[in-house]
């Protein structure tokens, strides 16, 4: 238990969230004034960092004073070295992504036909066997574009037969459904079909489609 003026206050979490952040923005501030104090009276180097329960960041530091200079000032004091993990760290993860880089290369070389020598029989079987059924993949797919491609072209030609019947349907319930030919036998019915030049040369060609083989 802490006093608090005349009461006691709890030291704990305060689960309401509105009264927790009045609580920190009010202390916040009177730690900012005090670190500022220490600065002014003390000659005293501070740097100081917060961060809410909202993930919001509020910092103060000493005039001439950057966060670098402290750190590594706080490194020499205490006779550690901060950045060395995080610096073995980032020099390991870099020889990982070398490695596999330098993998992924020599994948892809053999799989072009270089780099072998070094395959025993067993590999270069394993890798023959990688690119059969690659192969088969790649057969399989152009299979089902060329089977795509001819279905979409069949479509088209079923439509277009479809709209030239349509046409001569139209035609034929134009003209009456005569019968008109070509032959000599059936000079007649030709010089029938040519009595209506002026409906244009679709009558023309609807008359020479009707003669009978």
């Amino acid at each position: 238990m802490k006093k608090m003026g005349r009461g006691k206050l709890e030291i704990k979490k305060i689960e309401n969230k509105t009264n927790r952040q009045v609580t920190f923005s009010k202390r916040r501030n009177g730690i900012m004034k005090k670190a500022q104090e220490l600065t002014v009276l003390c000659d005293a180097k501070v740097s100081l960092l917060m961060i809410s329960s909202t993930h919001k960041l509020y910092h103060f530091l000493s005039p001439g004073v950057s966060l670098k200079k402290m750190y590594d000032e706080y490194q020499k004091i205490k006779g550690v070295d901060l950045w060395l993990k995080h610096w073995e760290e980032m020099q390991e993860e870099q020889r990982r992504m070398v490695e596999l880089n330098n993998m992924l290369r020599t994948e892809i070389s053999r799989r072009l036909g270089g780099d072998l020598e070094g395959l025993t029989l067993a590999e270069l079987r394993g890798l023959q066997q990688e690119m059969d059924e690659a192969i088969t993949e790649i057969r399989n797919r152009k299979y089902n574009v060329i089977k795509n491609q001819t279905g979409t072209t069949r479509k088209k030609v079923k439509n277009l037969e479809e709209r030239h019947g349509d046409l001569l349907m139209d035609l034929e319930a134009k003209f009456g459904g005569a019968q008109f030919g070509t032959g000599d036998g059936e000079q007649g019915n030709y010089d029938s079909a040519s009595m209506y030049g002026n409906e244009g040369a679709a009558a023309n060609l609807f008359a020479l489609s009707l003669h009978p083989y």
